[in-house]
């Protein structure tokens, strides 16, 4: 028994060793990727523990006292809790219900365009708000929305709207922050969506055709069930960001006076980590965030195997 096992490791490791000649100059390629997850992605998680010790920058992590749960249960008893988780949900499912059907619409669109230059010229044209620094669009809608010189307001005036303070009315934030992301990210978002469509057999269409279908019944039929897969995987990874927000957009656009709506969980470690140095309490909170965010995915991906056989893994 145990030789038959012998066998198969040095057969399995034989195989490996194969594999690596191979394709050696593929895997040096990657090296360099590998080395930065390492780094920067794996590395910085030891720091998690920060968040059960009351940590000490002169004591590092190893000499800090050890709290265990304090933190969390500080959070879970902050006055602020159920704003922030409030804020973030909201924000995230707004952005969920009119963000992410927006680039299937678009890829839509695209695919049922037969000018060859009309298509080009109309998909470079939403991709290119995708490369404008989110400093700059943040820039663009403070102009715009400006009370005193913002062409908004200036349009109001002209039909005798007193001018509306944009930036100091927290209703106005969410509607704000999910325009600004659709209009920046539907564009390329549909990328992946028009690689799916290109990936759909001609002959499908052409059988169709044959046998009657008209546009409208080879969408339903071929389009849409072929492009499935696609959207439940990128839905899939949607939720799995429930609690996470476009950080730079919020800190660029919002001020104390609107923090009732616009206050979220990343802009509360901001606050708490670096500008009040209480890093073990911001740890704490980016740890929930994290492990939420992982419980979203795994259940989601769960459900997803169980009812249309597409998941994550």
């Amino acid at each position: 028994m145990s030789t038959s096992s012998q066998k198969v490791r040095v057969s399995r490791m034989r195989g490996i060793k194969q594999e690596l000649v191979k394709n050696k100059w593929l895997y040096i390629m990657f090296l360099p990727v590998l080395v930065w997850f390492i780094l920067f992605a794996y590395w910085p998680m030891y720091g998690l523990v920060i968040a059960f010790q009351k940590y000490n920058v002169v004591k590092g992590i190893s000499g800090s006292e050890w709290v265990g749960f304090k933190y969390f249960k500080q959070f879970f008893e902050d006055p602020f809790f159920f704003r922030l988780m409030r804020n973030t949900l909201l924000v995230n499912i707004y952005s969920l219900i009119f963000g992410f059907p927006i680039p299937i619409i678009l890829a839509l669109c695209f695919n049922e365009i037969k000018n060859m230059m009309f298509k080009k010229v109309s998909q470079t044209i939403s991709y290119l708000p995708h490369f404008i620094s989110t400093v700059v669009v943040c820039g663009m809608a403070l102009s715009f929305l400006s009370p005193s010189v913002g062409i908004v307001n200036i349009i109001l005036s002209k039909f005798g709207i007193d001018s509306i303070y944009f930036f100091q009315n927290p209703d106005y934030f969410r509607t704000i922050y999910v325009f600004l992301g659709v209009w920046q990210g539907a564009g390329f978002a549909a990328i992946i969506y028009i690689s799916a469509l290109a990936g759909i057999s001609p002959e499908l269409y052409e059988a169709a055709k044959i046998d009657g279908a008209n546009r409208w019944k080879q969408l339903c039929y071929i389009t849409l069930p072929s492009l499935l897969p696609t959207v439940v995987i990128m839905l899939l990874l949607n939720l799995g960001g429930m609690l996470n927000t476009d950080f730079t957009k919020i800190i660029l656009l919002y001020n104390p006076t609107i923090y009732e709506t616009a206050d979220v969980l990343n802009t509360y470690v901001y606050r708490k980590g670096l500008i009040d140095a209480n890093y073990s309490y911001a740890t704490a909170v980016g740890l929930f965030q994290g492990v939420i965010g992982f419980i979203l995915v795994y259940g989601a991906n769960f459900l997803s195997r169980k009812v249309s056989k597409t998941s994550l893994w």
